[in-house]
């Protein structure tokens, strides 16, 4: 085995491990949001056509962030994390349409209370998606096939 194998074989940093809660914590945050305080502003980002009401999706998605919270700030082995990234990173892909609508369709909620400020917000959701694979080491090379080897 040389050296560069040695260092490109995948292990949690604590920098990496510290994102990966404050992630998590974030998502607790905001799936409480979702069920209390918050409810009402997450309307906002609801898309038309989708066959339940505002509150039905808002009540609905807070227990899936509350769970991801849960997820992220408790895992701590490999074989947890990564899966743990990529459903994460699955949850931000989507609810993007979500964040979309609010800019389409003109909603103030959160401060978004102009389009600029609507729209610039968009980018923010890939950093999210990178967040949730880097923190958790999803990102890392192989670590899909690793993952898929470790459930066989």
């Amino acid at each position: 085995m040389n050296d560069a194998s040695i260092q490109l074989e995948p292990r949690s940093s604590e920098g990496s491990l510290s994102a990966q809660r404050l992630l998590g914590a974030i998502l607790g945050f905001t799936g409480t949001g979702h069920l209390t305080f918050l409810r009402k502003p997450f309307h906002a980002q609801v898309p038309p056509g989708i066959p339940l009401t505002e509150d039905q999706v808002v009540a609905l998605s807070g227990p899936a962030e509350l769970l991801l919270a849960a997820s992220l700030l408790l895992a701590k082995s490999r074989k947890t994390r990564v899966p743990v990234g990529w459903a994460a990173a699955a949850f931000f892909v989507a609810i993007f349409p979500g964040n979309i609508a609010q800019w389409q369709y003109h909603r103030n909620a959160f401060g978004l209370n102009t389009d600029t400020k609507r729209f610039l917000r968009l980018f923010g959701q890939p950093v999210l998606i990178a967040w949730a694979l880097w923190a958790t080491g999803a990102l890392r090379s192989g670590d899909a096939s690793r993952s898929g080897e470790a459930s066989r």
